[in-house]
């Protein structure tokens, strides 16, 4: 559960650090499955994403990306099942929700700067938000390696940034960095202005998305024909609610 001070700011924010919740063992196992999927998959990675219409820009220059993680590993379980997770989530969208995708996004040096966006096509009035997004990081997030930026309370402001942005691209006087260490989990109101930011250092920014709808909205990912016999029986029936499988 969400502690009342999590759940206040993240209400008024539209985002919240939940701290720590995966252990150096932990990352070192999903580090390596990574490395792992990107070399098995190679030009195809994040095929899953391109066969999507419900996904804006599956191939992002600049990032590598992989995608439909449920069925690609039993050490990513966790990153859809946690119950600190899907509290924050709930406290977002409401009880009514599911798994719209699980994706993976690596910003490479000298790349990875994107425009503020949300990750909905519309505003929304009366708090009737539609996706919330968690952020898991895979590496540190510092000012300088692509971390994402957030302009707090934005979730409120009923405009979109390209509405409301002469250049959505620039920085914003009021936007925050998402930092912290290796293993730390952030949930954000995907309603929230939000972008990626160029990174400065030699080395790959990594992160996982779980990436979270309400129940009446399609899925990225359409989890019912994604679903392998061995995940549908692994994750068992809390787990299959959640995919909506």
């Amino acid at each position: 559960m969400l502690t009342p001070e999590e759940k206040k700011f993240l209400q008024e924010n539209g985002y919240v650090n939940l701290g720590v919740l995966l252990s150096d063992s932990e990352l070192e196992l999903v580090n390596a499955r990574m490395e792992a999927l990107k070399e098995i998959e190679g030009e195809n990675a994040g095929q899953e994403l391109v066969a999507s219409k419900y996904i804006r820009h599956p191939k992002e220059e600049g990032a590598d990306r992989l995608a439909d993680l449920v069925n690609k590993g039993e050490v990513f379980d966790v990153f859809y099942t946690h119950p600190k997770v899907l509290a924050g989530v709930a406290s977002v969208l409401g009880a009514a929700f599911k798994l719209s995708s699980l994706n993976y996004r690596a910003a490479k040096p000298g790349m990875g700067h994107q425009k503020l966006h949300v990750d909905w096509g519309n505003s929304v009035v009366n708090n009737n938000y539609k996706v919330c997004n968690s952020i898991w990081l895979l590496d540190e997030f510092t000012q300088e390696n692509g971390s994402t930026r957030i302009v707090p309370k934005s979730h409120k402001f009923n405009l979109l940034p390209d509405q409301a942005l002469e250049d959505p691209f620039a920085e914003h006087p009021d936007e925050i960095r998402i930092t912290g260490p290796a293993g730390s989990v952030f949930i954000f109101n995907s309603h929230v202005w939000h972008g990626g930011t160029t990174n400065h250092t030699q080395a790959d920014r990594r992160s996982i998305h779980s990436y979270f709808c309400t129940r009446e909205q399609p899925q990225q990912i359409n989890q019912a024909q994604y679903i392998t016999k061995k995940t549908a029986q692994r994750i068992g029936k809390k787990g299959r609610y959640i995919l909506d499988v």
